[in-house]
């Protein structure tokens, strides 16, 4: 039997409940008692609410939105007009409510494009960890279980790739493939998700390796082996579901680096490529709106300060729910 199903010896059996004259109560499981440990975290349940926020504004953007995110207003354009509680004494600047953000050099509103910016940065966060994930883990679980020259070899490769820089890796990339039909594909997102995936599947690969060594020798593994259980049944049934705690957690941490890594690479020039289709499901990044306001800001401070802000608020709150991941399914807290 898998330890993820095993409790501990004082909760094989219902526990009674104090004041109920014998009555009993079920064991929690483990991913029970880790939903509990996580609901006390305040700030991990804050972040979590703050990211299905971020989802809910994502994927109803168009709703969302005043105005297209491409297509600005002519009669703004060149004005920067300020955020709508800023007052100046030029009616063509001044504040207004249409324009809660206020307008960039070509008249668009700044608040729809960081709306429609919300669904570049989840996307860029999650698609690469999931690739992340499918190369980390069956290289850290056939190292770990097998062993011998099978590990040593697989390890040595994670070594060379970990090796290498990941900041120069990623402008090597996007500099060498930016320009072909490849790295033209979804304006540039296709080749963010293959140069993010080939960099950091090594941090997973070597803790899926650890957690194997460590949970192939132990009892339940050992009984399943001596009854016969096939080394693919060793690793699906035993192995892979109790190190699914450690992987949870470095995929919450992994998500906020792809985002800051958009964010850094556009903003050096090398990352996202403008899209100036009107219909376009991804118009704009932060990234792209943090290079573009980065020259502007002693005019339109917002133009810097909103995809700033978001870009910080969406890593701490993955930051959070990692920490209260960590928390919740560290066996020694299992109460």
């Amino acid at each position: 039997m898998s330890q993820a199903t095993m409790t501990p010896t004082s909760e094989a059996s219902p526990s009674t409940v104090p004041g109920t004259l014998g009555a009993t109560r079920a064991p929690r499981s483990l991913w029970s008692n880790a939903w509990r440990q996580f609901r006390r975290n305040k700030l991990a349940m804050a972040g979590m609410v703050y990211l299905i926020f971020l989802a809910f504004v994502g994927a109803f953007a168009p709703a969302i939105a005043l105005h297209n995110p491409v297509q600005g207003d002519l009669r703004e354009a060149g004005k920067y007009r300020q955020a709508a509680w800023i007052q100046t004494d030029n009616p063509k600047t001044t504040g207004d409510w249409a324009y809660p953000l206020g307008t960039d050099s070509n008249g668009r509103d700044v608040f729809s494009r960081l709306v429609y910016g919300t669904r570049i940065s989840l996307v860029v966060g999650f698609i690469p960890m999931a690739v992340i994930m499918m190369i980390g883990i069956p290289i850290g679980l056939v190292a770990g279980f097998a062993g011998g020259m099978i590990d040593n070899g697989l390890m040595r490769l994670t070594d060379i790739v970990y090796a290498f820089p990941a900041l120069l890796f990623f402008i090597i990339m996007q500099i060498s493939f930016g320009d072909t039909e490849f790295g033209s594909l979804l304006n540039g997102l296709v080749l963010l998700f293959v140069t993010l995936s080939i960099i950091n599947w090594t941090s997973v690969a070597r803790l899926v390796r650890g957690d194997t060594l460590a949970l192939k020798e132990k009892e339940f593994v050992e009984a399943a082996r001596a009854s016969g259980a096939s080394s693919w049944r060793q690793i699906s049934r035993h192995i892979l579901p109790n190190a699914l705690g450690p992987i949870i957690v470095a995929g919450a941490f992994i998500v906020p680096g792809a985002i800051i890594a958009e964010a850094v690479l556009t903003y050096l020039g090398i990352g996202l490529r403008p899209d100036v289709s009107l219909d376009s499901p991804f118009p704009t990044s932060w990234g792209q709106m943090i290079q573009a306001g980065q020259s502007a800001y002693r005019v339109q401070p917002w133009l810097l300060i909103a995809p700033s802000v978001a870009v910080g608020l969406i890593t701490l709150s993955f930051t959070f729910v990692g920490d209260g991941l960590r928390d919740a399914l560290d066996p020694r807290d299992q109460i």
